[in-house]
């Protein structure tokens, strides 16, 4: 993730992977999945990795071999594939106990002050308004319509950030998320 904007830089796979392994410590995951998903988890919101795009059909797996995964360790691959929002009408399609705790750690992460800061360091990133009343939030879109949005910052907390709190997998996630004691 060397030169990857602040919304997903090596501190947020370091916050990211401290709260998946504090989630798993309470919930029912193997650690070292977790470790691993956590890891890898922003490389698909990433364009082009290793000399490799994100259009190339296997990249993923790819990517995985080129850094020394095992054949079993590469089933993180999956949550590589399922972990980022797709915007209001996707549908997950595949759950395992490390997707869920390695997910509602990144969306704890996407919460809060810290949360607040990657939003705007993204808006600002991508030369979006802050505000702008005349572009309503979409509270409907497709993977395809979320990943293409140009809209004003402050429509991502309508479109996506107020809305983790009801898609959060763990009971410990959902919990976390109004106690005070969740910084890593």
């Amino acid at each position: 993730m060397a030169g990857a904007e602040g919304r997903h830089d090596w501190w947020h796979i370091f916050r990211v992977w401290k709260m998946a392994l504090r989630i798993a410590g309470v919930g029912r995951c193997r650690s070292s999945g977790c470790t691993i998903g956590s890891f890898v988890t922003d490389i698909a919101d990433v364009s082009s990795i290793a000399g490799m795009k994100r259009s190339d059909p296997g990249w993923r797996v790819s990517f995985l071999i080129q850094l020394g995964f095992s054949r079993n360790q590469r089933s993180c691959q999956k949550i590589i594939e399922n972990i980022s929002y797709k915007g209001g009408k996707e549908v997950q399609r595949f759950r395992s106990a490390e997707l869920d705790i390695v997910q509602d750690a990144d969306r704890l992460d996407a919460l809060g002050a810290i949360g607040i800061a990657r939003t705007f360091n993204y808006g600002g990133h991508r030369n979006r308004e802050i505000y702008n009343p005349g572009i309503k939030p979409d509270l409907n879109m497709d993977k395809e319509a979320y990943y293409k949005s140009s809209a004003p910052t402050l429509n991502h907390f309508y479109e996506k950030l107020l809305l983790l709190k009801d898609r959060m997998n763990t009971e410990t996630g959902a919990e976390w998320l109004s106690d005070d004691t969740i910084s890593c």
